[in-house]
């Protein structure tokens, strides 16, 4: 059994990884931590999990808890990750951090876009971007994998195909999408509020949104020369989902079926990713709960543009769902080992 913990474990994204590794038949809680709520039964924080997670939340003593782990994951804010990284390696553990420390293999652009100093910049260049359907090889001997955020996790699987046979001139890239509050986290805001959000839709971070340089680093990878995109995120009155819809002019004449047939050569046996066939468009209820990516790939003749729409479960597929298959990848175990599930309809 693999034993691991969760630090941050009362988060949106560290309560399903809590439901999802609670379940894994290869692994055992170790650790859960909480700032909040340390010395209080997981069941009683979260009634769901009542009579299913025993453990009670802990306080955070570094050393001590990855002592007690094979493999420590973090579901913190920005800027938190990086002491448990520096322990996990002077340990000889493995870390999964669903945060943003260890994404940007350029430091100082991590501290121009998060406003934060990075204080375990040796790290990052051995840091794997946890992306398994095109880092897959990379993740199996990684130390420390760099869980992707749930913007980028949606738009990058969209786009890779087009990117890597150059489909598309990469000049022309736009990313619009939509996600549900929980993205936001858990903690209380204004612009979350009850009163703020429903029957309401609004962009926000529009050409200033941190998940932008994490897109472009990982989409100028695959294309092999710099990719510059133009992001806008929006906040939809749901509470989980994430719809991109991605638009780009194409660089040769080809069909939608033909097209479609290039993704489902490129994802060939990928289990988590779906490419839909023509006429069939994703949508955010039919992934949600699930870890997976449902895209379907239009071609506009009239415009000679492609548009791409790619779902997913923000807190799944853009969170702990991948968290999981990383450590399956990790584990050497079948990628779908406790995440074998279809979302939730309706």
């Amino acid at each position: 059994m693999i034993k691991a913990g969760i630090i941050g474990a009362t988060g949106y994204a560290g309560v399903e990884l809590v439901r999802l590794l609670s379940r894994h038949p290869r692994v055992k809680l170790a650790a859960l931590t909480s700032q909040t709520y340390a010395g209080k039964p997981m069941g009683e924080v979260f009634p769901h999990l009542y009579g299913l997670v025993d453990h009670v939340l802990e306080e955070l003593y570094l050393p001590e808890l990855v002592a007690r782990c094979d493999v420590v994951f973090t579901a913190l804010p920005h800027g938190h990750a990086m002491p448990v990284g520096e322990e996990v390696m002077r340990r000889g553990k493995r870390l999964i951090d669903l945060g943003a420390d260890f994404r940007l293999k350029d430091v100082d652009v991590y501290q121009s876009w998060y406003k934060t100093e990075h204080t375990a910049s040796v790290l990052v260049a051995s840091a794997v971007y946890g992306l398994p359907e095109l880092n897959r090889e990379e993740i199996k001997d990684s130390v420390i994998v760099a869980n992707p955020g749930c913007y980028p996790t949606s738009a990058i699987l969209g786009l890779a195909p087009l990117l890597t046979d150059k489909l598309i001139d990469a000049k022309s890239l736009i990313i619009d999408a939509k996600s549900g509050v929980s993205g936001a986290g858990r903690g209380l805001s204004l612009k979350t509020h009850f009163s703020e959000t429903t029957n309401n839709f609004q962009a926000y971070g529009v050409a200033t949104h941190r998940h932008t340089p994490e897109i472009e680093q990982e989409l100028s990878r695959l294309a092999g020369a710099p990719v510059t995109v133009s992001f806008t995120p929006h906040l939809t009155p749901m509470t989980r989902g994430i719809l991109s819809t991605l638009y780009a002019n194409l660089t040769e004449k080809i069909s939608t079926q033909e097209l479609t047939e290039r993704y489902r050569s490129f994802y060939a046996g990928e289990r988590f990713v779906r490419v839909l066939p023509p006429g069939m468009l994703p949508a955010t209820k039919n992934v949600a709960g699930s870890n997976h990516c449902d895209i379907s790939v239009t071609v506009d003749s009239r415009t000679g543009r492609v548009i791409v729409l790619s779902a997913i479960d923000n807190l799944l597929k853009g969170a702990a769902g991948q968290a999981v298959q990383n450590l399956n990848v990790m584990a050497g175990l079948p990628e779908e080992t406790g995440l074998d599930f279809a979302g939730m309809y309706p």
